[in-house]
Protein backbone atom coordinates (compact mmCIF):
# COMPACT_ATOMS: atom_id res chain seq x y z
CA UNK A 1 0.00 0.00 0.00
CA UNK A 2 1.79 3.43 -0.94
CA UNK A 3 0.93 6.14 0.98
CA UNK A 4 2.57 8.54 -1.31
CA UNK A 5 3.26 8.49 -4.80
CA UNK A 6 5.79 9.53 -7.90
CA UNK A 7 4.69 12.27 -10.51
CA UNK A 8 5.88 11.79 -13.62
CA UNK A 9 9.18 12.83 -13.67
CA UNK A 10 10.67 16.05 -15.44
CA UNK A 11 14.52 16.94 -16.65
CA UNK A 12 16.50 19.15 -17.88
CA UNK A 13 17.09 18.38 -21.18
CA UNK A 14 20.58 16.88 -22.31
CA UNK A 15 21.62 17.09 -19.09
CA UNK A 16 22.62 13.79 -16.86
CA UNK A 17 22.03 13.90 -13.70
CA UNK A 18 24.92 12.74 -11.06
CA UNK A 19 24.17 10.27 -8.26
CA UNK A 20 26.61 9.56 -5.36
CA UNK A 21 25.60 6.19 -3.59
CA UNK A 22 26.74 5.24 -0.01
CA UNK A 23 26.80 1.33 1.09
CA UNK A 24 28.05 -0.61 3.85
CA UNK A 25 26.81 -4.12 2.74
CA UNK A 26 25.54 -6.14 -0.66
CA UNK A 27 24.21 -3.36 -2.52
CA UNK A 28 21.57 -4.59 -4.06
CA UNK A 29 19.68 -1.10 -3.06
CA UNK A 30 22.60 0.20 -5.43
CA UNK A 31 22.17 -2.14 -8.15
CA UNK A 32 18.17 -1.71 -8.28
CA UNK A 33 19.34 2.02 -8.76
CA UNK A 34 21.96 0.88 -11.25
CA UNK A 35 19.37 -0.96 -13.11
CA UNK A 36 17.09 2.24 -13.62
CA UNK A 37 19.69 4.57 -14.50
CA UNK A 38 20.67 1.99 -17.27
CA UNK A 39 17.34 0.98 -18.38
CA UNK A 40 15.93 4.72 -18.39
CA UNK A 41 13.67 4.42 -15.33
CA UNK A 42 15.44 7.01 -13.52
CA UNK A 43 15.47 9.44 -16.86
CA UNK A 44 18.76 11.32 -17.73
CA UNK A 45 20.56 10.02 -15.30
CA UNK A 46 23.62 7.86 -13.99
CA UNK A 47 25.66 6.48 -10.36
CA UNK A 48 28.90 8.98 -10.70
CA UNK A 49 30.56 7.38 -7.61
CA UNK A 50 29.83 4.48 -4.90
CA UNK A 51 31.57 4.72 -1.36
CA UNK A 52 31.82 2.42 1.45
CA UNK A 53 32.76 2.46 5.09
CA UNK A 54 33.83 -1.38 4.87
CA UNK A 55 36.23 -2.79 1.99
CA UNK A 56 34.91 -5.97 1.92
CA UNK A 57 31.47 -4.47 0.75
CA UNK A 58 29.61 -6.71 -2.03
CA UNK A 59 28.50 -3.57 -3.23
CA UNK A 60 31.59 -2.19 -4.63
CA UNK A 61 32.25 -5.52 -6.68
CA UNK A 62 28.97 -4.52 -7.84
CA UNK A 63 29.24 -1.45 -9.13
CA UNK A 64 33.04 -1.79 -10.37
CA UNK A 65 31.48 -5.01 -12.36
CA UNK A 66 29.15 -2.28 -13.97
CA UNK A 67 28.89 -1.64 -17.99
CA UNK A 68 30.52 0.96 -18.03
CA UNK A 69 32.13 0.34 -14.57
CA UNK A 70 31.34 2.63 -11.74
CA UNK A 71 34.11 4.31 -9.57
CA UNK A 72 34.26 3.55 -6.19
CA UNK A 73 36.12 4.37 -2.86
CA UNK A 74 36.41 3.08 0.68
CA UNK A 75 36.50 5.25 3.72
CA UNK A 76 36.47 3.74 6.89
CA UNK A 77 36.07 5.20 10.20
CA UNK A 78 38.30 3.08 12.26
CA UNK A 79 41.53 3.18 9.00
CA UNK A 80 40.45 7.12 9.06
CA UNK A 81 40.99 7.28 12.32
CA UNK A 82 43.95 5.35 13.09
CA UNK A 83 45.68 7.34 9.68
CA UNK A 84 44.86 10.38 11.89
CA UNK A 85 46.29 9.44 14.85
CA UNK A 86 50.09 8.90 12.74
CA UNK A 87 49.69 12.22 11.74
CA UNK A 88 49.49 13.38 15.50
CA UNK A 89 45.57 14.31 15.43
CA UNK A 90 43.37 12.40 17.49
CA UNK A 91 40.11 12.49 14.85
CA UNK A 92 36.44 12.84 16.15
CA UNK A 93 33.35 10.89 14.14
CA UNK A 94 32.69 14.68 13.11
CA UNK A 95 35.93 14.60 11.60
CA UNK A 96 35.29 11.69 10.25
CA UNK A 97 32.19 13.10 8.37
CA UNK A 98 33.71 15.61 7.03
CA UNK A 99 36.16 13.49 5.43
CA UNK A 100 33.17 11.36 3.88
CA UNK A 101 32.13 14.96 2.19
CA UNK A 102 34.77 15.82 0.90
CA UNK A 103 35.38 12.82 -0.57
CA UNK A 104 32.13 12.94 -2.47
CA UNK A 105 32.84 16.55 -3.47
CA UNK A 106 36.50 15.60 -4.76
CA UNK A 107 35.10 12.77 -6.64
CA UNK A 108 31.60 14.18 -7.95
CA UNK A 109 32.22 18.29 -7.71
CA UNK A 110 28.51 19.17 -9.14
CA UNK A 111 26.86 15.60 -8.18
CA UNK A 112 23.34 16.35 -7.68
CA UNK A 113 22.04 13.42 -5.26
CA UNK A 114 23.28 12.04 -2.81
CA UNK A 115 21.66 8.09 -1.57
CA UNK A 116 22.52 6.24 1.60
CA UNK A 117 21.61 2.86 0.57
CA UNK A 118 22.33 0.32 3.43
CA UNK A 119 25.03 2.84 4.82
CA UNK A 120 25.36 1.59 8.43
CA UNK A 121 26.93 4.93 10.00
CA UNK A 122 24.61 7.59 11.41
CA UNK A 123 25.89 10.41 9.50
CA UNK A 124 26.77 13.98 11.44
CA UNK A 125 25.54 17.46 10.96
CA UNK A 126 29.13 18.63 10.15
CA UNK A 127 28.14 16.16 6.98
CA UNK A 128 25.50 17.62 6.17
CA UNK A 129 26.79 21.44 6.56
CA UNK A 130 28.96 20.38 3.51
CA UNK A 131 26.33 18.74 1.36
CA UNK A 132 24.55 21.49 -0.62
CA UNK A 133 22.70 18.89 -2.43
CA UNK A 134 19.70 16.80 -1.24
CA UNK A 135 20.64 13.83 0.74
CA UNK A 136 17.79 11.01 1.03
CA UNK A 137 17.94 7.97 3.29
CA UNK A 138 16.40 4.04 2.98
CA UNK A 139 15.13 2.93 6.49
CA UNK A 140 13.07 0.09 6.51
CA UNK A 141 10.64 0.79 9.10
CA UNK A 142 7.52 3.75 8.88
CA UNK A 143 7.90 7.36 10.25
CA UNK A 144 8.43 7.72 13.62
CA UNK A 145 8.66 3.63 14.47
CA UNK A 146 11.70 1.80 14.79
CA UNK A 147 14.46 4.55 14.48
CA UNK A 148 17.50 3.78 14.22
CA UNK A 149 19.15 -0.01 14.17
CA UNK A 150 18.08 -3.31 13.64
CA UNK A 151 14.74 -1.72 12.84
CA UNK A 152 13.45 -5.34 10.93
CA UNK A 153 14.14 -7.43 14.15
CA UNK A 154 12.54 -4.95 16.55
CA UNK A 155 9.27 -4.53 14.30
CA UNK A 156 9.20 -8.22 14.02
CA UNK A 157 10.03 -9.21 17.59
CA UNK A 158 7.04 -6.13 18.23
CA UNK A 159 4.66 -8.08 16.43
CA UNK A 160 5.57 -11.07 18.00
CA UNK A 161 4.69 -9.50 20.95
CA UNK A 162 1.09 -8.23 19.80
CA UNK A 163 2.52 -4.69 19.30
CA UNK A 164 2.11 -3.92 15.71
CA UNK A 165 -0.01 -5.51 12.71
CA UNK A 166 2.45 -4.20 9.78
CA UNK A 167 5.44 -2.70 9.24
CA UNK A 168 7.21 -0.40 6.54
CA UNK A 169 9.72 1.23 4.70
CA UNK A 170 10.73 4.78 3.93
CA UNK A 171 13.03 6.92 1.91
CA UNK A 172 13.64 10.62 3.99
CA UNK A 173 15.49 13.62 3.83
CA UNK A 174 18.61 13.20 5.91
CA UNK A 175 18.42 15.54 8.76
CA UNK A 176 20.63 15.50 11.97
CA UNK A 177 17.97 13.73 13.73
CA UNK A 178 18.10 9.92 12.72
CA UNK A 179 15.23 8.98 10.95
CA UNK A 180 13.40 11.67 11.20
CA UNK A 181 13.67 13.63 8.35
CA UNK A 182 10.99 14.64 5.95
CA UNK A 183 9.23 11.29 4.20
CA UNK A 184 9.46 11.09 0.67
CA UNK A 185 8.36 7.72 -0.03
CA UNK A 186 6.43 5.17 2.43
CA UNK A 187 4.89 2.16 2.22
CA UNK A 188 2.89 -0.24 4.23
CA UNK A 189 4.51 -4.01 4.60
CA UNK A 190 2.22 -6.15 6.48
CA UNK A 191 3.67 -9.16 8.78
CA UNK A 192 2.01 -12.50 8.25
CA UNK A 193 1.52 -14.67 11.52
CA UNK A 194 3.34 -17.30 9.88
CA UNK A 195 6.20 -15.28 9.14
CA UNK A 196 10.16 -16.24 9.63
CA UNK A 197 12.41 -13.64 10.31
CA UNK A 198 14.23 -14.44 6.99
CA UNK A 199 10.80 -14.27 4.99
CA UNK A 200 9.68 -10.94 6.65
CA UNK A 201 13.33 -10.05 5.94
CA UNK A 202 12.97 -10.80 2.01
CA UNK A 203 9.78 -8.98 1.75
CA UNK A 204 10.85 -5.55 2.81
CA UNK A 205 13.77 -5.68 0.60
CA UNK A 206 11.92 -6.35 -1.96
CA UNK A 207 9.82 -3.24 -1.41
CA UNK A 208 13.09 -1.58 -1.00
CA UNK A 209 14.27 -1.85 -4.23
CA UNK A 210 11.21 0.00 -5.30
CA UNK A 211 11.00 2.39 -3.30
CA UNK A 212 15.00 3.73 -3.59
CA UNK A 213 14.24 4.28 -7.11
CA UNK A 214 10.89 6.08 -7.21
CA UNK A 215 12.13 8.11 -3.96
CA UNK A 216 15.64 8.90 -6.62
CA UNK A 217 12.88 9.84 -9.35
CA UNK A 218 10.75 12.16 -7.13
CA UNK A 219 13.46 14.15 -5.78
CA UNK A 220 15.62 14.70 -9.18
CA UNK A 221 12.13 16.29 -10.27
CA UNK A 222 11.59 18.25 -7.10
CA UNK A 223 14.86 19.55 -6.71
CA UNK A 224 14.28 20.42 -10.92
CA UNK A 225 18.03 18.99 -11.73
Amino acid sequence: MDLTNADTPVTQPGRTRKIVVLISGSGSNLQALMDACASGRIPSAKIAFVLSNRSAAYGLQRAAQSSPPIPTGVLAFKTYVNARAKEGVQATREDYDAAVAERILKEVPDVDLVVLAGWMHILSEKFLDLMKMPVINLHPALPGAFDGAHAIERAYTAFQKGEVGHTGVMVHRVVKEVDRGEPILTRVVEIKKEDSLAELETRIHEVEHDLIVEATIKVLQEEGV
